[in-house]
């Protein structure tokens, strides 16, 4: 029953539990859990715990994977794949026996430092890119070029301008202008009187 327990845990590992491999090799359920505790502990079981040793190094050996059979296993699916007519499958099958024997070179550069470790050139190198590649992003005017501006704008007839500060908090919709929310915001609403 100890063999079994053992052949049974490493043949379906990751596909078991021990209290499964237990009961599957013949302990009562009642006991399972200990069983399959006491089985796969050095101290209680050394003989077992040695075989199953023993029997996931020839399984790991079984399916190992080394250059020869890697190629070989790769021409044969190639060769299937020609035979159904899929030449997409032995394409790829194909270029994988190139990478596996180093005949395609993939070059991952991955860069990384800190602006600490930069020269000033590099620097300022650097920082004309970035401005370069988010320019329409940072197509922003200066707050004083803004003032200018809103100075500059004609005053309409007994209008009086308003400040910066106080257009710049009043909420905007997107398709009014500046100019207009001037307007809106210094003009006084006057209740009309009705006629009696």
């Amino acid at each position: 029953m100890q063999k079994r327990f053992a052949e049974y845990m490493v043949y379906n590992e990751g596909k078991t539990t021990g209290r499964e491999a237990a009961i599957a090799a013949g302990y009562s359920k009642d006991r399972a859990n200990q069983e399959a505790s006491e089985l796969q502990n050095p101290r209680l079981s050394p003989l077992v715990v040695k075989y199953i040793g023993e029997l996931r190094e020839e399984n790991q050996k079984k399916y190992a994977i080394d250059f020869e059979r890697h190629i070989a296993e790769l021409a044969k699916i190639r060769d299937k794949a020609i035979g159904r007519g899929s030449f997409s499958a032995a394409v790829n099958a194909e270029v994988n026996r190139g990478k596996a024997a180093g005949l395609y070179v993939e070059q991952k550069i991955i860069k990384t430092g800190k602006l600490e470790d930069m020269s000033e050139k590099e620097l300022e190198a650097k920082m004309a890119q970035i401005i370069e590649d988010y320019a329409p992003i940072l197509n922003a005017k200066p707050i004083e070029e803004i003032k200018a501006e809103l100075k500059s704008l004609p005053n309409k007839k007994g209008k009086e301008q308003t400040s910066l500060k106080k257009v710049a908090s009043t909420p905007t919709q997107a398709t009014s202008s500046t100019h207009s929310v001037v307007e809106k915001q210094s003009t006084p609403e006057t209740p009309k009187s009705s006629p009696l």
